[in-house]
């Protein structure tokens, strides 16, 4: 019976509530474009800040994110579909130039990780069927990064992907499953090559 109530209720769910859920939905909704406006704002306004205003910077840093640890920090410029709404930043996590996160649902980055510069971490993904993507649809996954992960530059993170504690990601690699805990992975696609502590 629960699973029932549960399929209707999905048929009559707005777009904005199929966001975390994985199905297929229409980004373009009108009131999902309304509050994905109100966060770009906010993403506009960090970009323009100066640097040496830090204060500021902090402080619009913690009103962009779902959560924004202590002593953590990302250069500008900054590019985000939902300017890091959904996405959890944990404590001495350090993120140079050009981060990009097409951040429709969750993404976790676990404390004492750095980010190199021009990373992307994706967690959208579009029907392969060709009828649905012409008509917009698209779904989510959320992405898992654990702590005192090292991603270099270049690196691209796809939708569902968990990178374990510990483990190191060479630059301009594209990972596109699971990195197990104190792994290295490199190369496009990304495959582990060896074990941390080796």
């Amino acid at each position: 019976m629960a699973e029932g109530f549960s399929i209707v209720y999905n048929q009559y769910m707005s777009e904005i509530g199929k966001l975390h859920t994985g199905e297929l939905y229409l980004p373009g909704d009108k009131e999902i474009s309304e509050l994905q406006d109100k966060c770009l704002d906010l993403l506009d306004e960090f970009n323009r800040t100066p640097r040496m205003d830090r204060e500021k910077r902090l402080e619009l840093l913690g009103r962009m994110f779902m959560s924004f640890g202590k002593d953590s920090w990302i250069e500008a410029p900054v590019h985000a579909n939902w300017a890091g709404r959904f996405t959890s930043i944990g404590n001495h996590v350090w993120i140079n130039f050009g981060l990009t996160l097409v951040d429709d649902t969750y993404i976790t980055i676990g404390d004492n990780t750095q980010l190199g510069p021009n990373v992307t971490i994706a967690t959208a993904t579009h029907p392969l069927d060709p009828i649905l993507r012409k008509e917009g649809y698209q779904s989510n996954k959320p992405v898992r990064i654990g702590s005192n992960v090292w991603i270099g530059a270049g690196a691209i993170i796809l939708p569902g992907v968990t990178i374990g504690d510990d483990s190191v990601i060479g630059a301009g690699s594209i990972v596109t499953k699971d990195v197990p805990p104190s792994s290295v992975a490199v190369g496009n696609p990304a495959r582990v090559i060896r074990r941390v502590n080796d």
